[in-house]
């Protein structure tokens, strides 16, 4: 299966899920927010949301700033 990552292909075995992409990108959680075509999925969600052919993820670092 096929997903764009910040506008990057990546290439997952299904079925995969937000977790199953972050471990296979060697990505920490920590600090990481996740949107799923467009939509901002919360990290509770991430183990069991399951990914689709063609999603399009955003995966941005937070930081903190004043």
């Amino acid at each position: 299966m096929k997903v764009l990552v910040n506008n990057l292909p990546v290439t997952l075995s299904p079925p995969a899920h937000l977790a199953t992409l972050l471990a296979h990108l060697n990505h920490s959680p920590d600090g990481t927010a996740l949107a799923v075509n467009q939509v901002i999925i919360p990290r509770s969600h991430w183990a069991k949301y399951q990914l689709n052919e063609g999603d399009d993820i955003l995966l941005f670092q937070a930081i903190a700033g004043g």
